[in-house]
């Protein structure tokens, strides 16, 4: 089954103001493979569990035409309320049964979203839309995000984070075992297709005020499932913390800019011409 998280309007807007999409040169990775394995043209991409649309906007540029679908009503409403671009179209539906014809798109992608899916039947239903040389990208980044700051010992700062992760981790999904990556080495192992690559541990650095920080580890389902179990105590965590951080840094603002440094894997996938 798809897990049903991110859907009340206030998460969603949360998601849209402080997830991140991938860098510029992930995206460009997975061009680039799409390219190497098929070529142009590149008519149709599918962003699935697209959220509030980060990711799929980036797309646009690339394909004649990119659909966005998510099973969430709310983060529909808020990427056709931030989408600009002519050619991106959003549904909402399930990962599992795309509203989309059987052989037809160039590119599928998921953004952190692919461990919530019901994996093996998502994959299927990847193979079914897919065009022969199409190709399937699923990326993801942990949760270990790390911290620097000019003139502060990042490994005091870090620590502060690991305090954060840790004190989140009871509340994390049993769905997703003890790392989601394995989910995700799961399936490369599990897809047949011939032309396939594997990348971990691929270092994404961000700048953001401490409050974007803050703001994006508060969207985690873990930090989620803490609040919706005890509202008080998931502020006093997030103050403590931020109070905690800004410390260690020597400063007296929220909005004081840091650099985050984000840990990406990912997986690409080629449709076989003869499937």
């Amino acid at each position: 089954m798809t897990y049903r998280l991110y859907e009340g309007k206030e998460h969603a807007s949360s998601y849209w103001k402080y997830r991140i999409s991938p860098a510029d040169h992930l995206l460009q990775q997975v061009l680039d493979f799409l390219e190497k394995q098929k070529g142009h043209p590149f008519e149709l991409a599918v962003d699935v569990g697209c959220g509030s649309g980060q990711g799929t906007v980036l797309l646009a540029k690339h394909f004649a035409s990119v659909v966005g679908t998510d099973v969430s009503p709310a983060q529909v409403e808020l990427a056709l309320q931030h989408t600009k671009e002519p050619n991106i179209t959003y549904r909402q539906g399930v990962a599992e049964e795309l509203p989309i014809a059987d052989g037809s798109v160039d590119l599928i992608t998921a953004m952190s979203a692919f461990h919530w899916f019901d994996r093996p039947r998502f994959l299927k239903e990847a193979h079914r839309v897919l065009k022969p040389r199409g190709c399937l990208a699923l990326l993801n980044y942990t949760i270990d995000m790390e911290l620097s700051y000019p003139d502060c010992c990042s490994n005091t700062l870090n620590q502060v984070c690991k305090e954060l992760y840790a004190a989140l981790h009871p509340y994390r999904s049993p769905h997703l075992g003890a790392s989601s990556i394995e989910l995700y080495r799961e399936a490369y192992k599990s897809i047949p297709y011939p032309d396939k690559e594997w990348h971990e541990c691929v270092w994404v650095k961000r700048p953001m005020p401490l409050s974007s920080y803050m703001g994006l580890v508060e969207s985690f389902s873990s930090y989620q499932a803490l609040l919706r179990e005890d509202q008080q105590k998931a502020a006093a965590l997030s103050q403590d913390i931020l109070q905690r951080l800004m410390s260690v840094m020597g400063v007296t603002s929220a909005e004081t800019e840091v650099m985050v440094a984000v840990k990406y894997f990912y997986l690409l996938a080629c449709k076989p011409q003869e499937a």
